[in-house]
C-alpha cells in the first residue's frame, strides 16, 4: 500500500496530471529510506518550493524538472532598453577607459538590471566590461559570470622564512615544473592524474552536458589555463596576528586559474541558449542575454555554476598540496576566493538579487579576498568592509591598461626581463602580453578602493610559473 497516495498529495496542493505520478514515485523512493508520511510529504515540498537544488538527485530530479516547466514564467520578451542606464558608482575613474563605461552603462539599461559597481581594475571585456559587478532580479546572465566560470584565487602561508627561496631556489623552481600543467586543452598523463571527491559530484550527473564534461575534468583536474593564469612562490608580509601567525614575513604560494574546458563548455552552451531566448536584444547587450531562475534552463546553469566552482577549487585543491609537499611544506592558513561567479544577495532594502562579479572580488563584511597584481608586482590578502554600494565587491587584480596585442607590439623581451630582474623574479614560461608594463600599478588600483577593503597582508612574487606561450623565455 502506498504510503503516500494521489489523494494525499492533491489534499496537500499537489495539481492533477504528469506531477502527481512523478511525486508518488518519488514518495516511494523516499519511504524505501524509511522516512514516515510526514517526512515524505516535507521532503516533496522541498522540491516543490526549491526544485533547483534536486536536478542532481536521481530519486528526485524528475520531479524537480516537471517542477520547473510547471513553475517555469514563459521567457518575457527582452522590452526596451531604459532609455538612460541606472546610475552606478565607480571606483579609480581616472584609470577607466570610455569602453569599458560603454558596456557597463548599455548593461545597467537592461530590463532586469537592478543594481551595479564598476570597480577600479576595470576594462572592456565581452558583454560586462572586467571589473563590472552587476546585480539582477531573478536573472543570471552567463557572458556577466565569464567563460572562465570560478576563475579564483589561492593563497596558501606557510611557517617558514622566505629566506629559503633563495637558499633553495631549484628545490622550489623543480616544484612549480614538475607538479603544475599550464596550457590550453592541457591534461596530466593517466598514470599522474590526480583523485578527488569532486570527481563523484552528483551534478555531473544532472545533465546530458554535465555527463558529457566529467571526462574533461578528469583529465584536467589539477591543471592550469593559459593567458593570466599562474602559480608562484612568494614572500609574504602579514600585518596583523591572523591564523595564528605573528606579524612578519612568510613563504608563501599564490595560483590563479578557474574551472577549465569544463567552465568554458558550460559557458558557451548557456551563453548561446540565452542569446537565442532573446534574439531582440539590440547588437550591444547581445551578449548581456540572461536565463529566467523560473526556467529549467536558468536553474541547470545555475547547478552547472556551482559545480564549475566546487571544480575550480579542487584544481587549486591539488596544485598547492603537490606543489607544497615536493617541497616538504605544510600549509598554516589559506585564503582563496572566486571572482569569476554568480551570487544569490540581499540588498539593503532585503530584496534578494542575483550579484555578477565578472573579475571583481566578494568584499563583505570581514570576508578575507586575495587581489593579485602581475608576474612581476605584488598581491594583497584584503578584508573586506561590506560596502553595499560595490555590492560588497572590490577588484579582482590590478587590471590590463593595454589590450594583449598593444602589449605584444610595445613591450620588448628586454624591458620586460629587466623590470622582473629589478624586483628580483624569477620568470619560468610566461607571454609577453602578460608583462607587468601591460597593466595598471597594483598600488594605486589598492588605494582607489581603500573604502571597500583594508590591507591584511602583502604578496611579493619570487618564482613565477606561467604557460608556454609565444614570447616566452
Amino acid at each position: 500500500m502506498d504510503i503516500v497516495t494521489g489523494k494525499i498529495l492533491k489534499l496537500h496542493g499537489w495539481p492533477d496530471g504528469k506531477i502527481i505520478g512523478l511525486a508518488k514515485e518519488a514518495a516511494a523512493g523516499l519511504a524505501g529510506q524509511g522516512l514516515d508520511r510526514e517526512a515524505i510529504l516535507a521532503h516533496l515540498d522541498q522540491v516543490r518550493r526549491q526544485p533547483g537544488r534536486f536536478l542532481a538527485d536521481a530519486g528526485l530530479a524528475a520531479l524537480a524538472q516537471e517542477c520547473l516547466r510547471l513553475a517555469a514564467k514563459a521567457e518575457p520578451p527582452a522590452g526596451e532598453l531604459r532609455p538612460a542606464p541606472l546610475s552606478y558608482p565607480i571606483w579609480g575613474r581616472e584609470a577607466i577607459d570610455e569602453g569599458s563605461l560603454a558596456q557597463m552603462d548599455n548593461a545597467m539599461r537592461l530590463p532586469v538590471s537592478v543594481a551595479g559597481a564598476l570597480m577600479p581594475d576595470a576594462h572592456v571585456g565581452y558583454g560586462l566590461p572586467i571589473g563590472g559587478v552587476l546585480a539582477t532580479d531573478h536573472a543570471v546572465i552567463p557572458y556577466a559570470v565569464g567563460v572562465d566560470i570560478a576563475c579564483r584565487m589561492r593563497l596558501s602561508l606557510y611557517p617558514v622564512s622566505p629566506d629559503l627561496l633563495g637558499q633553495k631556489k631549484g628545490l622550489f623552481e623543480n616544484a612549480l615544473r614538475e607538479q603544475t600543467a599550464f596550457g590550453v586543452g592541457v591534461e596530466w598523463p593517466a598514470r599522474r592524474r590526480p583523485e578527488h571527491a569532486v570527481l563523484d559530484d552528483p551534478a555531473w550527473e544532472a545533465t546530458r552536458l554535465l555527463k558529457s564534461l566529467q571526462t574533461n575534468a578528469v583529465r584536467q583536474l589539477g591543471t592550469s589555463g593559459s593567458g593570466n593564469h599562474f602559480v608562484e612562490w612568494g614572500v609574504f608580509q602579514l600585518q596583523e596576528p591572523l591564523w595564528g601567525l605573528l606579524p612578519g614575513e612568510y613563504l608563501a604560494l599564490l595560483s590563479h586559474s578557474g574551472s577549465r574546458s569544463v567552465g568554458f563548455k558550460i559557458a558557451d552552451h548557456y551563453s548561446k541558449l540565452a542569446m537565442e531566448l532573446h534574439p531582440e536584444l539590440d547588437k550591444s547587450v547581445r551578449h548581456l542575454a540572461w536565463l529566467s531562475l523560473d526556467s529549467e534552463t536558468g536553474q541547470e546553469y545555475w547547478l552547472a555554476m556551482e559545480l564549475a566552482g566546487r571544480f575550480a577549487a579542487a584544481n587549486h585543491a591539488i596544485i598547492h598540496h603537490r606543489v607544497a609537499a615536493a617541497a616538504g611544506l605544510e600549509a598554516a592558513a589559506v585564503v582563496e576566493n572566486h571572482h569569476n561567479f554568480a551570487w544569490r544577495q540581499a540588498l539593503p532594502d532585503g530584496r534578494i538579487v542575483i550579484v555578477h562579479r565578472k573579475g571583481a572580488t566578494p568584499a563583505g563584511k570581514d570576508v578575507l579576498g586575495v587581489i593579485p597584481g602581475s608576474m612581476g608586482d605584488a598581491g594583497y590578502v584584503v578584508r573586506g568592509r561590506g560596502v553595499s554600494a560595490s555590492l560588497e565587491s572590490a577588484s579582482h587584480g590590478a587590471g590590463r591598461r593595454m589590450s594583449r596585442k598593444a602589449a605584444l607590439d610595445s613591450i620588448s623581451k628586454t624591458a620586460r626581463d629587466a623590470y622582473l630582474r629589478e624586483r628580483g623574479v624569477t620568470l619560468l614560461g610566461g607571454g609577453l602580453d602578460e608583462s607587468p608594463q601591460a597593466y595598471k600599478p597594483i598600488d594605486q588600483v589598492i588605494a582607489a578602493q581603500h573604502d571597500l577593503v583594508e590591507v591584511v597582508g602583502k604578496f611579493s612574487p619570487r618564482i613565477v610559473r606561467m604557460a608556454n606561450e609565444p614570447g616566452s623565455i
